[in-house]
């Protein structure tokens, strides 16, 4: 019985050259963008220590404005360069 011809393999094609698109430097941040950074996040745990020295006087609130603080310096940080 004659043996049937096997196909020929396609070479595969290679794709086109594209090089990266340059990227853009980030211009660094203010010389005061950092102090006022740590200074909000150390302002937020001054509120927290100040509320739970009040005693019985302390409000939750207050304590929620804190940790608000702390979490502004940290979102702050992220975009420190």
């Amino acid at each position: 019985m004659p043996e049937s011809r096997g196909r020929q393999k396609q070479r595969p094609r290679r794709r086109p050259y594209v090089p990266a698109p340059a990227v853009k430097k980030r211009r660094a941040s203010p010389r005061w963008y950092g102090p006022l950074t740590l200074g909000i996040m150390v302002l937020g745990v001054a509120v927290i220590v100040w509320n739970y020295m009040r005693g019985d006087n302390a409000n939750p609130t207050v304590m929620f404005g804190g940790l608000g603080l702390i979490a502004v310096g940290f979102a702050l940080a992220t975009q420190w360069r």
